[in-house]
């Protein structure tokens, strides 16, 4: 499952990718340099669970885990987004022009939303809240499905600050977000409506010390 993980995610990332801007993808179709350098972290996200739950259908593994992963790639993710920032207007995760204070001009004179830095502070409070999440009782798979959901929300929301083309009114990657929150619903219903710890404290499966909740998701 780790495997279908990696290569779901390497796949997803670059699909996702291609569906960004349809029209600059159908421009650049034969251009192999260009579809294969661009990647996403939404698309590398969907790409790996649904590999994983594939691979879980056909072994027959039905115990939802991966809990163990889900802190540990927000912290990556509040690390890498500073890296994006320093990338500066060639990595094209900056947000659109604003005339706030605290707006960065990284080179063409046009002040922007430091959307990297937006979320990489978002990624850094996630990780502290997964890890709080992780000492409490829980069901198996809920801290990953927490940190799913939440970053799915927060993209939904960030990236209508960033300089994208829209497809009724939603970007690709939105949509890609939208799709995944729909996944989810049944346990965000869940969650609303208070039932996110589900099992006693006492109950083995409650915890990610029990051997289910070592598996991936």
């Amino acid at each position: 499952m780790i495997t279908a993980a990696v290569a779901g995610a390497a796949i997803g990332s670059r699909v996702l990718f291609w569906f960004e801007d349809p029209r600059l993808t159908a421009a650049h179709w034969h251009d192999a340099v260009y579809l294969l350098s661009g990647k996403t972290i939404v698309g590398g996200l969907i790409g790996g669970l649904i590999a994983v739950e594939c691979v879980k259908r056909i072994i027959g593994e039905k115990v939802s885990t991966g809990d163990l992963f889900a802190a540990p790639i927000a912290l990556g993710l509040a690390i890498g987004r500073i890296g994006c920032f320093l990338g500066g207007l060639s990595d094209d995760t900056y947000g659109t022009p604003t005339s706030l204070p605290w707006g960065i001009d990284f080179g063409d004179g046009v002040p922007r939303h430091p959307t990297q830095l937006y979320e990489s502070i978002f990624a850094l409070g996630l990780f502290f809240f997964l890890r709080r999440m992780m000492k409490r009782p829980h069901r198996n798979g809920d801290v990953f499905k927490a940190f799913m959901v939440a970053y799915m929300a927060w993209r939904l929301a960030i990236d209508y600050w960033k300089p994208e083309f829209r497809m009724a009114g939603l970007s690709g990657l939105q949509w890609a977000c939208a799709a995944t929150l729909v996944y989810y619903l049944r346990d965000i219903s869940r969650w609303v409506q208070g039932r996110a710890p589900a099992l006693p404290a006492g109950d083995p499966a409650a915890t990610d010390d029990s051997p289910t909740a070592q598996r991936l998701s």
